[in-house]
């Protein structure tokens, strides 16, 4: 495995390209999910099933895009990746109906996973080498997590600005003027991701020829299939992504039950962007100190914790010192996980030049919340008093947060020495 070889720039790159090419489908709608469902007519259910679009399309890409990136250098696949996305952008910007908007969704289901996921998760492992693996996926993660929060807060501050009164004052249609300057921005600063991926993220040559096959035949598959390691990581990222995708609800908890405005619903899923990187970066270093399939067990039973403290109800209106806290242990044991749990795949002894293909087939199972987390979360929220509703969300977070936990001391039973 090339170890140290690549410069501290690629992994910025790495970093600035892993987060743009999602701000599109996926950030805007956590930070601005109140002004979202306004904008577009949207109700939580709908909007759910604009994601299942997209998960259902993922679902299909994984595996055949994992073993697109053990034949392709990673800099190409991301860059066509990222511009194609922002393409998406242009007709997102224009409000279309739910129909138009189901399909926009399915086709960057394509764009950020056919061509985007397993590339990256490669090059991750690649700066990694063989001593940085937690540094690598931590500092991915964490990295990641900042351009997110940037982007919020620049989306935010966007949204402030061309807002022509205030914001408890404002129309629909103004509101929806105001937000299109968001989308259109988003969509530039991505396409201008692309081109420094395909201008500066290049690989020695001799590493891409360590890291890239002449051909992919089902021998390789099978050998992916026989790693024990493959079947645990499947539950793992499964349970962890369904956290994941509940911290979209969090600006919405915050205007349902916390009684924000629309703006401080935004700011606080912005909030929760920035306390992202720092968790990826501890998290990340404290791995590669001691042994990374411990912590990310550890990170599971934080998930767990925060979520009961939700689930349980004690969290309203008056206790807003709670509220923090109980967001900041949710978020650290969610990001801590994401951080880790392809931060393992070495201990897990799967090799290096079949990164892609394993992450294919890992992803086909572990990212499913992608289909049905959104419209669970959406059935919930919809069909019960709204307090009720947010509680039964976060139910169904601590029980995906327990077996995941049952799985990471599995892994760490058996890779953790």
């Amino acid at each position: 495995m090339p170890n140290g070889k690549a410069p501290w720039y690629y992994l910025l790159l790495l970093i600035l390209a892993g987060e743009s090419v999602f701000i599109l489908p996926f950030v805007i709608p956590r930070v601005f999910r109140p002004t979202v469902l306004q904008a577009f007519n949207l109700n939580n259910v709908e909007l759910g099933l604009c994601f299942s679009v997209y998960g259902a399309v993922a679902l299909l890409s994984y595996p055949l895009g994992g073993p697109l990136a053990d034949k392709y250098p990673p800099r190409k696949l991301i860059a066509f990746a990222l511009w194609a996305t922002a393409l998406g952008g242009l007709l997102f910007a224009t409000f279309p109906g739910f129909t138009t908007l189901r399909l926009l969704y399915g086709y960057w289901g394509f764009t950020t996973i056919f061509l985007f996921w397993a590339p990256m998760i490669k090059a991750t492992r690649v700066w990694g080498g063989t001593a940085s693996q937690g540094k690598a996926f931590g500092f991915l993660d964490g990295g990641r997590g900042l351009v997110g929060a940037l982007f919020g807060a620049l989306g935010v501050l966007v949204f402030s600005w061309f807002l022509p009164v205030d914001v408890s004052r404002a129309t629909q249609d103004q509101s929806q003027d105001a937000f299109r300057y968001v989308i259109l921005a988003s969509s530039g600063i991505v396409s201008v991701a692309g081109l420094l991926v395909w201008l500066w993220m290049k690989l020695d040559q001799k590493i891409e020829k360590v890291i890239v096959l002449d051909r992919i035949s089902l021998t390789q598959v099978r050998e992916v299939l026989r790693q024990p390691a493959v079947w645990l990581l499947m539950v793992i990222i499964l349970c962890a992504y369904v956290g994941y995708k509940i911290t979209d609800v969090f600006s919405l908890y915050a205007q349902d039950i916390m009684l924000y405005d629309q703006v401080q619903a935004a700011q606080l899923g912005t909030f929760l962007l920035f306390i992202r990187p720092v968790v990826g970066v501890l998290i990340g270093t404290l791995a590669d100190r001691g042994r990374i399939t411990f912590w990310l067990f550890c990170s599971s039973i934080i998930a767990t914790i925060g979520a009961l403290l939700f689930a349980t109800g004690l969290i309203n209106a008056n206790t807003t010192l709670l509220f923090f806290v109980s967001t900041l242990i949710v978020a650290t044991g969610v990001y801590a996980a994401r951080a880790l749990y392809f931060g393992v795949m070495q201990s897990g002894k799967i090799p290096l030049v079949l990164t892609g293909t394993a992450v294919g087939i890992i992803s086909l199972v572990g990212f499913t919340p992608d289909i049905f987390a959104g419209p669970a979360m959406g059935y919930f929220l919809d069909r019960s008093p709204v307090a009720a509703g947010h509680q039964q969300v976060f139910w169904m977070l601590a029980g995906f947060s327990i077996c995941g936990s049952i799985a990471a001391y599995s892994y760490h039973r058996r890779y953790g020495k």
